[in-house]
């Protein structure tokens, strides 16, 4: 029996996006977002083979990446159709990196899209989410992989990303900056000379 099934990553901001994020008049581009990883157990106990993987993201990036129709909802409905009144992001790249499946997402200028751009813009951390159906098979103790009949529908916005290095501003060097950066270094700065 195919069951809706949905994974989380996390998306990674740097200083340069959340500038981006603040300026509406330009589109904003996530780049470089894990969007699923292959062979790994995630918080949801699941393991996509990567062959499987693979091949669906393959299939995606071929019927719906190159024709610019890769649309993702915010959040994550239960249900296996794309609703393109809740639509806020489209994957406008996606390639493979050893075992994850990686791309480049545009926000759009949607309403749902204008929430992502807001809660980016104030370094509220999100991630990406894949979106499919399939069965599953229990391959040890709390342990499920994915079968061969999965299906890739979609990669949606979220609040909490169910795979390993999805959320959008994690496993970053880069220091995430505020309105305040200045301010809370000038701050630091003076309580050090004071000591």
């Amino acid at each position: 029996m195919k069951n809706l099934l949905v994974e989380y990553n996390v998306i990674q901001y740097s200083p340069q996006l959340l500038n981006e994020a603040a300026d509406i008049t330009k589109p904003l581009l996530l780049k470089h977002v894990v969007l699923q990883r292959a062979d790994t157990k995630n918080q949801n106990g699941r393991v996509y083979p990567r062959e499987i993987l693979m091949r669906e993201a393959k299939a995606y990036k071929d019927n719906f990446v190159s024709q610019r129709r890769a649309l993702g909802e915010l959040d994550h409905p239960e249900s296996p159709v794309v609703n393109l009144k809740n639509v806020c992001c489209n994957v406008v790249d996606m390639w493979t990196e050893n075992q994850d499946v990686v791309g480049n997402i545009e926000i759009l200028s949607t309403p749902a899209g204008n929430i992502v751009r807001e809660l980016i813009k104030n370094n509220i951390r999100l991630g990406v989410s894949s979106r499919g159906m399939g069965s599953v098979q229990s391959v040890g103790e709390n342990t499920l992989e994915v079968q061969e009949d999965f299906n890739l529908i979609c990669f949606d916005i979220v609040s909490n990303p169910s795979t390993q290095g999805a959320f959008i501003n994690e496993n970053t060097e880069q220091k995430i900056i505020t309105p305040y950066s200045k301010i809370d270094t000038l701050i630091y700065d003076f309580l050090s000379e004071v000591k």
